[in-house]
């Protein structure tokens, strides 16, 4: 036996897991802010204000915007999913231990990066719901409190530009899907009825996708109508593998890590929708 094989091992192994990461890891991270290759324990993101426009007189000085600028630092922090794998396993059983392991791994660092985005909109405090809108904590996803959420980012002037994202639980989902608007495609068309492929489809202009890991507050479940550059995702180290032999154990032990963190940048950019679940 060649004495470079443990080093084809652990080359596929690590193919596999960027793949198995990349195939189902997260579902949050291409709807926010991400930032690669950061240096250092932190890093920061720009939130940038509104300009105003203003004449002036001929010949005269162009007025200044002034426009505000916000600097929203982001902290970084070291995850790690490890696990063993036996180098007789597959002898004894009819699967591919080394898949299992890493997909095992990559979903895990997956759910890691999208429990940090949740903790980022879980700290805005914007809300569709008031005591002249009618919605209650005792509704669940209603067709009225959606159109709150779509009001109130109309009203902070966010971009309707094809980056705004809509994430909610199961149950609301089930709860949208009774809803004309979101599931006929008399009212939407055949091409974004949400039946197809992936459980995600376009409505009022966003893309709307289902989330088991959304927060859970009592019999609340908070779900989110943001826009993509609300919420910033930084990443220090995208996953990496460290695999060393343990003889004594007759075993590889494979260590997944990767270095990440998320911040909320804009608090108007992110309208929670409470539902009762």
């Amino acid at each position: 036996m060649s004495a470079s094989i443990d080093q084809a091992f652990i080359k596929q192994y690590e193919a596999e897991v960027q793949e198995a990461y990349q195939r189902h890891g997260s579902k949050l991270r291409p709807s926010v802010r991400s930032k690669s290759d950061v240096r250092g324990a932190s890093t920061i993101f720009q939130k940038v204000g509104k300009g105003t426009a203003a004449a002036k007189a001929r010949n005269g000085v162009v007025p200044v915007m002034n426009i505000d600028h916000t600097a929203v630092e982001c902290f970084l922090q070291d995850y790690y999913a490890g696990d063993w794998i036996d180098r007789l396993d597959e002898l004894k059983t009819n699967i591919d231990e080394r898949a299992v392991v890493a997909n095992a791994g990559a979903y895990a660092l997956g759910r890691k990066t999208d429990e940090l985005i949740i903790a980022a909109l879980d700290s805005g405090t914007v809300e569709a719901i008031g005591t002249n809108s009618g919605e209650t904590d005792n509704d669940g996803l209603t067709r009225a409190k959606v159109l709150l959420a779509f009001q109130a980012l109309g009203n902070a002037d966010v971009p309707d530009d094809g980056n705004r994202f809509a994430v909610v639980g199961w149950k609301q989902w089930s709860e949208l899907l009774t809803i004309q608007e979101f599931a006929n495609a008399d009212y939407i068309g055949p091409d974004e009825l949400p039946w197809k492929g992936t459980q995600a489809k376009r409505w009022l202009g966003a893309t709307w996708m289902p989330h088991s890991g959304l927060t859970l507050s009592g019999t609340l479940r908070y779900c989110y109508f943001y826009h993509k550059s609300a919420v910033g995702h930084a990443v220090a180290s995208e996953i990496t593998t460290d695999v060393t032999w343990h003889g004594d154990r007759a075993a590889h032990f494979v260590n997944t890590m990767m270095s990440q963190g998320a911040v909320l940048v804009d608090n108007t950019g992110v309208v929670r929708m409470r539902a009762k679940e």
